[in-house]
């Protein structure tokens, strides 16, 4: 028998999007059961915060998972590149 064992880094990685993907959902038909355009708006907007918190926390456990495997030099690159995103979505 073979029984697939991701790498716990990975597994926690995917638990996280499960969940984002769980409270999106939830947030659709939340927005479907009050039928209020006011209401809609006031979920959206609590979902523009989760998204990059979910983003932030996943980079996090990918760049836990590869410390050590890789050189400071491309860790900083990796950690500059994704500060570069907020900035860029930012301005």
């Amino acid at each position: 028998m073979f029984f697939f064992l991701p790498d716990k880094h990975v597994l926690a990685m995917a638990a996280v999007r499960i969940l984002s993907s769980m409270i999106e959902l939830t947030a659709a038909i939340l927005m479907l059961k009050l039928n209020r355009v006011e209401a809609a708006l006031k979920i959206n907007a609590t979902l523009a915060f989760v998204g990059p918190t979910v983003m932030l926390t996943v980079m996090a456990l990918g760049l836990w998972g590869l410390a050590g495997k890789i050189s400071p030099v491309k860790m900083l690159t990796i950690i500059l590149g994704v500060g570069l995103i907020f900035y860029g979505v930012r301005r």
